[in-house]
């Protein structure tokens, strides 16, 4: 199966790690990976502030990239859930709205597509570990995925995963929300390290980086020493 990787803005520039381990897990099951490199950043920053414009160029440049693909994977909910925008953002549009339509048809989460495509439960993948998973409100109410991650989880030898409290409650990034809204966004990802606190957990597993940097970021500065880990890397470890 031949899959196009998308890294993402946050992967490229903070999380490489990131990108690398959804590359070898792919490639470890079996798939053709390749690496357009006319992929940009989404447009989701410019598109949830307003800048339609300015976005639709970014866009235009995915789909530009991407147009030979035979399926688009990435690393993060939240992008991938803007990349499924595209057909409502070009709709009506005579020369984009089709071509927005096909490249959405394309895209998927790496987890999503590990168990909806792949149809892979068991990456037989081991990290020992007491581990309590955050869902990204992207990715489960944009994208709707919710369950593949935990079912990923759960067949990774040795991860002990606890239920985190609240889990459907946003951690208070939203990307540009954190910046506009910092004092809110303060009391919900603050709100967001205690239950994390209460599971007692060694680790904090997500799905998608801007929530992991958010709450990572929260929780060091209140000293306290729960690690950060993103899904791939227990995907990843042997």
């Amino acid at each position: 199966m031949k899959v196009s990787l998308f890294s993402t803005c946050l992967s490229d520039i903070l999380f490489a790690d990131v990108a690398k381990n959804t590359l070898e897990i792919l490639e470890r099951l079996g798939c053709t990976v390749d690496y357009p490199m006319g992929q940009t950043c989404c447009g989701q920053p410019a598109y949830n502030s307003g800048y339609l414009k300015e976005a639709k160029q970014s866009m235009k440049q995915m789909m530009k990239a991407f147009q030979d693909s035979e399926y688009i994977v990435g690393p993060s909910g939240s992008c991938i859930s803007m990349l499924k925008e595209y057909p409502h953002v070009f709709a009506g549009d005579p020369e984009w709205e089709q071509e927005a339509k096909t490249f959405a048809s394309k895209c998927y989460e790496i987890t999503e597509f590990l168990v909806d495509v792949l149809k892979v439960t068991d990456v037989g993948s081991t990290f020992k570990g007491k581990v309590t998973f955050h869902s990204s409100c992207h990715m489960k109410r944009l994208l709707g995925v919710k369950e593949q991650p935990k079912i990923l989880l759960n067949n990774v030898e040795g991860v002990e995963l606890v239920t985190l409290p609240n889990e459907e409650d946003c951690c208070g990034f939203g990307g540009t929300f954190a910046v506009k809204n910092a004092a809110i966004s303060q009391e919900m990802v603050s709100e967001k390290s205690r239950h994390v606190s209460e599971t007692e957990a060694e680790y904090l597993v997500g799905a998608d980086m801007g929530c992991l940097m958010n709450i990572g970021g929260r929780m060091s500065r209140e000293g306290k020493n729960v690690k950060i880990v993103h899904i791939t890397e227990i995907l990843n470890t042997h």
